[in-house]
């Protein structure tokens, strides 16, 4: 078993470098016509979703790495801000649904402007001024996959918005996701934190993609110290609380 284990996790890594050579050609073709000639609207259009594709796969491979370096044991920590940590989530989920919006969110340089630019999407931030600015010494590669993870489920099963908001007590990074969907039926709440678990293809379970991510995210805050809590109802949205030891 722990062959296997290593063979696969040198494979996933091995995946990098095919999948960037990808990325940068698709790149290439679309961004210097001048040396690989014209598009048509068609090309562009297969280009744009190949390059979508491969930042999707680059992002797996990079949470399967680091949920295989989570169970070994090691914690690469450093100091980094609050606000650098929700923008760049907020920056990689936008990558895909709008890049238009990432691009906004790069330029902007306060709290208030990224308040008006996201809340647009609608997406809400809810922090006070100090925490925001506060720096925490953490793994940033894990904390940022675990919000990462919950907000993207936010976005997959809300209806109208999103709310992202933190804290700092007791030396614990707390963390608050909530959507206005339909909500996780009490009998499923303990099973959605199962590997591959779902519950259908029905988008009014609410869960319908909830499986992978939320078991990577156990496996991450097991291993920092941290829990995750849930709270929801049928039909009354979804929170996801997020608590780790600074």
């Amino acid at each position: 078993m722990p062959d296997t284990t290593i063979k696969t996790e040198i494979l996933i890594h091995d995946l990098k470098v095919p999948i960037s050579v990808i990325d940068a050609g698709a790149k290439s073709l679309l961004n210097r016509r001048g040396s690989y000639g014209p598009l048509t609207d068609k090309q562009e259009k297969v280009l744009k979703r190949i390059i979508r594709n491969t930042l999707t796969t680059q992002r797996l491979v990079n949470d399967v790495l680091e949920l295989g370096r989570s169970r070994e044991g090691v914690m690469i920590t450093s100091n980094f801000s609050v606000s650098t940590l929700v923008t760049s989530v907020l920056m990689e989920i936008f990558d895909f649904s709008d890049p238009g919006v990432t691009e906004v969110i790069r330029k902007t340089h306060t709290y208030d402007e990224l308040v008006k630019v996201v809340q647009a999407s609608g997406t809400r931030l809810s922090f006070d001024s100090k925490v925001w600015k506060t720096i925490v010494h953490l793994d940033e590669a894990k904390v940022r996959q675990i919000l990462r993870n919950i907000v993207t489920n936010a976005f997959k099963h809300r209806c109208s918005f999103v709310e992202i908001s933190g804290r700092i007590e007791k030396k614990q990074l707390i963390l608050k996701v909530k959507d206005d969907g339909q909500g996780i039926p009490q009998a499923d709440q303990e099973r959605i934190f199962e590997t591959y678990f779902t519950t259908g293809s029905s988008i009014e379970n609410a869960i319908k993609s909830h499986g992978l991510g939320l078991a990577g995210v156990m496996v991450l805050l097991k291993d920092m110290g941290g829990i995750l809590t849930l709270n929801s109802g049928n039909g009354k949205g979804t929170q996801f609380k997020v608590t780790i030891p600074i």
